[in-house]
């Protein structure tokens, strides 16, 4: 391993504290380091507070250091006026004179104007030190910018043979459990990462779910909840509890209701049924860039048919049920 993958180690760790809070930002972190020792360090900690380059610059004491550094960061500084200035113009004024990017940014108003307006003030540019990492921290922007939807994870835990729950017909019936205590903690851990979290109907229906982070530090995600025909009963958790903003999806050609519950939005899609494909443009419309889906059955299947995903989270518990609601049919994983 190289100083500089070294230094990048320390800079992606940094970046992630920012995790669950910059959004739609990126995670960005960034350090100063003069003669093999760090004098700087940063990350962004929210959208509209000061860039990671910012604050290493700012943490730095000995400031005639600044000249002879280098500066990693986790992503390609920013060339534009936004909520704060850009970045690339604080490293020119600042005089340093050597920079390591793990990975250009994809945000078309950057998208290597940083680099270049950095190479143009003579500044000596290193691009791609760890970018694999660097982008698998922020697959959700990186999708968003370059796919134009949401980064989508689907996830569920099954019997060892192959099922989600037992059969049910009404919420008197508790559902299975197959998660581990720990996994639970994980699971809301990816609860407080996701933008939004969304089941379908009759996951709604049956578990009657709160779709919060109760486990974990952090935020608890939108909840988004699939009621087609808005049949849904008023008295779910989702619609009363406002412990966390809840849209439901319906079809255009049902009516919501003139008075919604607060906390409750509703959103209408055309078509016959609810797509994935439109789904996605929606959300990507209302700027959600990640998206965890946690169920059922159906709702997950109409994910995997549609390759409409990016990440799988499933869980096999050592144990069988024996018969129940099958699992979702993984196929043609390359």
């Amino acid at each position: 391993m190289t100083d500089d993958e070294r230094y990048m180690l320390r800079v992606l760790e940094l970046a992630s504290l920012g995790m669950g809070c910059t959004a739609p930002n990126p995670m960005v972190g960034a350090i100063l380091v003069h003669e093999g020792r760090i004098i700087g360090e940063g990350y962004h900690h929210r959208s509209g507070m000061p860039h990671a380059e910012v604050m290493a610059v700012a943490s730095v004491q000995e400031r005639d250091l600044l000249s002879q550094s280098t500066l990693y960061v986790t992503l390609e500084p920013c060339s534009h006026y936004g909520k704060t200035p850009p970045c690339a113009e604080l490293i020119i004024r600042e005089r340093i004179p050597r920079v390591v990017v793990a990975t250009q940014d994809p945000f078309p108003q950057v998208s290597g104007r940083g680099i270049q307006l950095l190479r143009d003030a003579g500044i000596e540019v290193i691009v791609g030190v760890l970018e694999g990492e660097a982008r698998r921290l922020n697959a959700p922007f990186i999708t968003t910018q370059t796919k134009h939807r949401p980064f989508v994870s689907l996830k569920w835990a099954q019997s060892l043979d192959g099922f989600i729950d037992r059969l049910r017909e009404d919420r008197s019936e508790s559902p299975e459990i197959f998660s581990s205590p720990l996994q639970q903690r994980l699971v809301h851990a990816e609860r407080m990462r996701h933008d939004a979290i969304l089941v379908g109907y009759r996951t709604a229906l049956l578990d009657d779910p709160q779709l919060t982070n109760r486990l974990w530090y952090g935020r608890s995600p939108l909840r988004i909840v699939l009621d087609p025909r808005l049949q849904l009963p008023r008295d779910l958790r989702l619609f009363r509890d406002q412990l966390a903003p809840t849209w439901v999806i319906h079809l255009r050609d049902v009516e919501p209701p003139a008075e919604p519950m607060d906390g409750v939005r509703y959103l209408a899609l055309d078509g016959e049924r609810i797509e994935p494909s439109a789904l996605l443009e929606l959300l990507h419309r209302e700027g959600v860039q990640s998206l965890l889906v946690e169920g059922g059955a159906s709702t997950l299947e109409s994910f995997l048919e549609s390759q409409l995903y990016d990440q799988l989270l499933v869980e096999v518990c050592p144990r069988p049920l024996g018969k129940g609601v099958p699992a979702p049919a993984i196929r043609d994983l390359e």
